[in-house]
């Protein structure tokens, strides 16, 4: 589906539930739509689409999932058979808050993981209970359980998590920056955005992202970390959990 571009309202208001008088802006197969800005989030870099409501003129509209679409557009997916606003009705979305923070709380870890685990990152994905990280690492970790303290440390400090932006050419100086093998920030598409973990002499991690975070790590929650499994000769995945999940 060719859209024109989504104002991604969740980048500078990630705690927002609601959004409202929202024009549609187009349809699209498969129960599609997209909406001139939006709360939800696209599934990407591991994190999974925002899930929710789309309110109009007394009707509800299921969404089951957002995606990215062409052009910088955002996709909103209605669940099946789903009657759908007409093109030009104004909306309000309304979030499935409990899981998107959820989301939110466990990305921010995925960052506090990197920090503890300071080794090039190969891929990652998370749920609203799990998480996990592949590591380049070619030898075992030494001790589990320390590493499951450092991180719950970090989280214990209530480190500020704040975001700011840099310019392809800033990010191209400073390679150090990107952790992520796998997945590279996108390049020519402006601004960059970096979410920073902790301010001044307190600043533990600094990286580039699009995804939604907690405004501070003491959000998060304790962590226990899981299993450490091999996945190729140099490879290996580690696992986080959220303990209230």
């Amino acid at each position: 589906m060719s859209v024109p571009m989504t104002e991604r309202v969740y980048l500078e208001k990630p705690y927002a539930r609601t959004l409202g008088d929202i024009r549609v802006v187009a349809h699209g197969i498969g129960g599609q739509l997209l909406v001139e800005r939006t709360i939800f989030y696209p599934a990407g870099g591991g994190q999974p689409g925002d899930c929710g409501q789309l309110c109009w003129e007394g009707q509800r509209l299921k969404i089951v999932d957002t995606v990215k679409a062409e052009g910088g557009g955002v996709a909103l997916i209605a669940a099946e058979s789903a009657p759908l606003p007409a093109v030009g009705a104004r909306v309000e979305q309304r979030l499935d808050w409990q899981r998107r923070y959820r989301h939110m709380r466990m990305h921010t870890a995925l960052h506090l993981l990197s920090v503890v685990i300071p080794l090039p990152v190969t891929g990652g994905a998370m749920t609203a209970e799990k998480g996990r990280l592949d590591f380049n690492m070619p030898e075992a970790l030494a001790d589990k359980a320390a590493l499951e303290q450092q991180l719950n440390a970090l989280v214990m400090r209530d480190l500020a998590v704040r975001s700011q932006w840099i310019s392809d050419a800033q990010l191209q100086a400073r390679p150090e920056l990107v952790k992520t093998m796998s997945v590279k920030p996108p390049r020519g598409a402006g601004p960059v955005r970096l979410v920073q973990i902790g301010e001044g002499a307190e600043q533990v991690d600094l990286q580039p992202c699009g995804g939604t975070h907690v405004a501070r790590t003491g959000e998060i929650g304790p962590l226990r970390l899981g299993k450490v499994e091999k996945k190729g000769r140099q490879n290996r995945r580690v696992h986080i959990f959220l303990v209230d999940a």
